[in-house]
């Protein structure tokens, strides 16, 4: 991975998240299947200027999805929780 706009993909907005958000500083978001802690590290600081401290990530398996006869799977992802540094904030949404 070169390019740190190909590592991260987009936010995630989900109640679990908005928690972590809160109580521990942490942020989550969807990367690249390719990516590994240190390139994600490096692309959240460079993009959005903070400090981060940690790094976890989670690879999501395919779930079965029905749609009437056909049967088919969900896409493989990858998530990234990043454990932001004391006094550093990242908002992706402002006012919220």
């Amino acid at each position: 991975m070169k390019d740190i706009y190909s590592i991260i993909k987009r936010p995630l907005f989900t109640e679990k998240g908005a928690v972590l958000k809160e109580k521990d500083n942490k942020v989550v978001v969807e990367v690249d299947l390719r990516a590994n802690k240190t390139e994600i590290k490096r692309a959240v600081e460079e993009l959005f200027k903070v400090k981060v401290q940690r790094v976890h990530t989670i690879t999501m398996k395919p779930k079965l999805k029905r749609w009437g006869r056909s049967v088919g799977y969900s896409p493989k992802r990858k998530k990234a929780i990043i454990t932001l540094k004391k006094g550093e904030k990242l908002d992706f949404i402002e006012g919220m």
